[in-house]
């Protein structure tokens, strides 16, 4: 059974999903969440139990500042999770209704997609100042996703994440007429990859031949991907004329499930037009992935013994080798040292 990681940002709705003054019901790391949006357009979350009689507080309703419990109308503040009201105290009673309290996890809106941090449970609450920054696209500034696509794959999070990495599936998952066609030419691929603060990075390079979709976006198109934990890949691509971006974070609901987000960012100001093209093509490309995930899981549930070979799938044995070193870090509460060096990976694809 693989380990979730904590301490560390998960994606959990794009900010599309969330309009204001609504709230919804998320699973994610086995655990409920409420995640909502306040009138000012502010965006929380917290533990979705109402600790009274364990209701989901997201069948409640959300007033300013404060979520109201259905079953018997307590009135949780949504910043910090203190109890305001029980409607049925009078003033015979002494409780103080503010020492009842929801968790409430730290959550932020950034460059379209709202994150949560979920602290590790087994450890002493961290303090704000010990939270990271939220993973950023670096030179997309504020700017939000053209389209992003959400899509539930049934495994656990490690198969998801080295599926996607797999630099030797493209050829024969996404084989499609709009993405490349005519007979498959292999070629030795030869790249460089070195290690970034909680991950690995290809090295840009100006890529000899581009896809159709590729060109768009101008000649001398350089292509950059960077891998982080717990499962954040980014894929930027620059060419003379435009740039764009493919933004993809895996948020586990469980030990079984995940669900994978998938943006798209650019800054050629007419593609607009074509967003429900791009959302079309975006989904099948990511259903191709899922469809080979789903017949996987029919070899895996004999529990087989699996391999990992070089150079295609080192990236994957780099994951395992990151995800040990980041979980042996926290256990021992020492700060996290990349173990990777720079390196040359080859292969045929």
């Amino acid at each position: 059974m693989t380990t979730l990681l904590r301490n560390c940002w998960y994606v959990a709705v794009s900010s599309k999903d969330l309009k204001p003054k609504k709230i919804i019901h998320k699973k994610i790391l086995g655990e409920p969440i409420l995640i909502g949006r306040k009138k000012n357009g502010q965006v929380f979350a917290m533990r979705d139990i109402c600790p009274h009689r364990g209701i989901p507080l997201s069948y409640g309703s959300l007033d300013q500042d404060d979520i109201t419990c259905r079953y018997h109308g307590w009135k949780f503040n949504t910043n910090n999770g203190k109890c305001k009201e029980i409607p049925s105290l009078t003033k015979y009673d002494n409780l103080d209704v503010e020492r009842i309290q929801v968790l409430t996890y730290p959550c932020e809106e950034v460059q379209g997609n709202i994150w949560i941090y979920f602290i590790n449970t087994n450890k002493s609450q961290s303090k704000s100042t010990d939270i990271p920054s939220v993973p950023t696209i670096p030179d997309f500034g504020k700017l939000s996703p053209g389209i992003t696509e959400t899509m539930q794959f049934s495994c656990n999070i490690d198969h998801a994440i080295i599926g996607l990495m797999d630099p030797a599936h493209g050829p024969y998952i996404h084989d499609a007429w709009w993405w490349r066609s005519g007979p498959r030419k292999f070629r030795v691929k030869e790249k460089h990859y070195e290690p970034v603060s909680q991950g690995f990075r290809l090295v840009s390079y100006n890529m000899p031949v581009s896809a159709r979709p590729y060109k768009i976006l101008g000649k001398d198109v350089s292509i950059e991907i960077i891998f982080q934990l717990p499962g954040v890949r980014t894929e930027i691509l620059k060419g003379d004329r435009y740039s764009a971006c493919l933004l993809t974070c895996i948020t586990p609901i469980d030990e079984y499930s995940c669900e994978i987000f998938q943006s798209v960012y650019w800054t050629i100001p007419w593609a607009a037009v074509f967003k429900p093209l791009l959302s079309l093509l975006t989904r099948q490309f990511l259903a191709q992935d899922r469809d080979a995930i789903i017949q996987q899981q029919e070899g895996l549930m004999y529990d087989p013994s699996l391999m990992l070979i070089d150079d295609a799938d080192t990236q994957a044995k780099w994951y395992f080798r990151l995800k040990q070193e980041y979980q042996r870090s926290q256990e021992n509460n020492i700060p996290f040292v990349n173990p990777l060096d720079p390196k040359i990976l080859r292969w045929r694809s």
